[in-house]
């Protein structure tokens, strides 16, 4: 990549993806999307770059942060990688300590004002060491900065974010984090762990939901049905 590019892969608002025809898409969701944005194979070179960087940059103890739920799948590959290149570098290793933390801030398609913050009780072993956060998807920022404020209490001596998608928005994000997989465009993506009302973690790829799908997994209708009809 040229050092003049921005540091990450983007999606323009005009790509078409890929048709369904060419993936083995899980039954149960048929008819339920539009069509993959980003394949899997595609995600895992992806995140095998960023996690080259981070190992370059961030070496030495590093405490990483899983952002539960959507975040396992990205947060489960990059440190698998991270741990292939100590394994197969000659530069200082990145030791590795691993936590985890769960915000809640979307309903349906939008995020929602408040935002949730469970499981960080007691971060106090972060004061004075590096810190890598790492998220499934970044789109206003508003939920990062309500965690970045939080930690920052602790004093860590660096804090680091790493998202595999961030969204591109008219109005602009609130917040950039140091390492991007993907920039998309503002439409709502599932797969590799990103869910719709805790739908559709269970697919391989990126892929973007129809109207039809917005509407049958909406908090409504599963109220009504919480197993949607297929």
């Amino acid at each position: 990549m040229d050092c003049m590019e921005p540091p990450f892969i983007k999606i323009n608002d005009g790509e078409h993806g890929y048709d369904l025809k060419h993936f083995c898409i899980p039954k149960h969701y048929a008819g339920d999307l539009d069509r993959v944005l980003i394949p899997k194979g595609f995600i895992m070179d992806r995140v095998e770059r960023l996690a080259r960087d981070i190992s370059d940059e961030l070496q030495g103890h590093l405490v990483v942060l899983c952002v539960l739920k959507g975040g396992y799948q990205f947060f489960s590959d990059l440190i698998n990688f991270i741990k292939s290149n100590n394994s197969n570098s000659s530069s200082i290793p990145v030791q590795i300590q691993i936590d985890f933390i769960r915000l809640k801030s979307y309903e349906d398609t939008h995020s929602k004002g408040e935002v949730k913050v469970m499981g960080i009780e007691n971060l106090e072993s972060l004061r004075g060491k590096n810190v890598l956060i790492v998220e499934d998807i970044i789109d206003t920022g508003r939920t990062m900065g309500k965690l970045l404020s939080l930690i920052e209490n602790y004093q860590p001596k660096k804090v680091k974010v790493a998202s595999l998608l961030v969204k591109r928005l008219e109005g602009g994000r609130k917040y950039t984090p140091n390492y991007i997989g993907f920039e998309v465009p503002d439409k709502f993506v599932v797969g590799y762990a990103l869910d719709y009302n805790e739908y559709f973690r269970d697919l391989n790829h990126i892929c973007v939901l129809n109207e039809a799908a917005i509407h049958k997994y909406s908090a409504e209708e599963l109220k009504k049905s919480p197993i949607p009809q297929h």
